[in-house]
């Protein structure tokens, strides 16, 4: 009881402190004329939140975000998890596509939105190809170090038994590497949030996204609205991951929890 306790007070004691900080350099640091670069936490709420007319104006686009998020990141979940699949069958296969995979990671996507934007114009397709990019090389190396970890003793044992390669990745290598599925999939569950904002700051032909609406709020100097917004997408950042956590523990259930002292 103790330790659930902690889990919740903590956090909420954490925040109270940073909105204490808040109020401390909004209300004192900064001037009235400058208090748009930093507004009360409460106007905040008042203007972003208790208006129906900004909240549904901050709603809209975050649907819209959250549909190019969720939809770049299944794509990324499935070619990655196939790709890291065949890389542990075959190690040919990992010598030819995982330098190109650290490429793509290392390679700044702000370098290539211009490319995707000439090549694929600036509709929705454009925006789940950056999501796909930004969010999958987590899922490809998470997935290949559970497939390659499972325990040496579990692999000999089924080689006695003579179970075929596909056996033994059904039965033993893939329910092993679930652990680590999980893992890349909540890493890039974030990184696909941050990709669908990015699209948006470049592509913005079609149905504006919630990174378009903080570039708008910017531009206006609206600061109630520009914080509104910024908290709406980090929600959203943090409820796909907690969904990709609550889908690992139905997934891996309690064979595999970490011992926390």
């Amino acid at each position: 009881m103790s330790r659930m306790t902690a889990r919740v007070l903590l956090p909420v004691a954490f925040a109270a402190g940073v909105v204490a900080i808040w109020y401390l350099i909004s209300g004192l640091l900064l001037s009235p004329s400058r208090r748009f670069i930093l507004p009360m936490p409460h106007e905040i709420v008042v203007v972003a939140f208790l208006d129906g007319n900004n909240l549904m104006d901050l709603l809209r686009p975050l649907a819209v975000s959250a549909g190019v998020a969720l939809i770049g990141l299944l794509i990324a979940a499935v070619i990655g998890i196939v790709t890291a699949t065949l890389m542990s069958q075959a190690r040919w296969v990992e010598t030819t596509l995982y330098p190109y995979a650290v490429a793509l990671q290392s390679v700044p996507i702000l370098a290539i939105v211009p490319l995707i934007a000439f090549a694929l114009g600036y509709g929705f397709g454009s925006r789940i190809l950056v999501v796909v990019l930004i969010a999958l090389f987590p899922i490809i190396t998470n997935t290949l170090f559970g497939l390659q970890s499972v325990s040496p003793q579990m692999r000999d044992l089924f080689k006695i038994t003579h179970s075929s390669r596909w056996t033994t990745l059904r039965r033993l290598e893939f329910p092993a590497a679930l652990p680590a599925i999980f893992t890349g999939l909540r890493i890039s569950a974030g990184m696909a949030v941050v990709g669908a904002i990015v699209a948006d700051f470049f592509f913005r032909r079609g149905q504006s996204g919630i990174g378009l609406a903080i570039d708008t709020y910017r531009n206006l100097l609206d600061g109630e609205m520009l914080y509104g917004a910024i908290i709406l997408a980090s929600a959203l950042g943090l409820v796909v991951f907690w969904l990709f956590g609550l889908l690992s523990k139905l997934a891996v259930g309690a064979w595999h929890q970490p011992d926390r002292r």
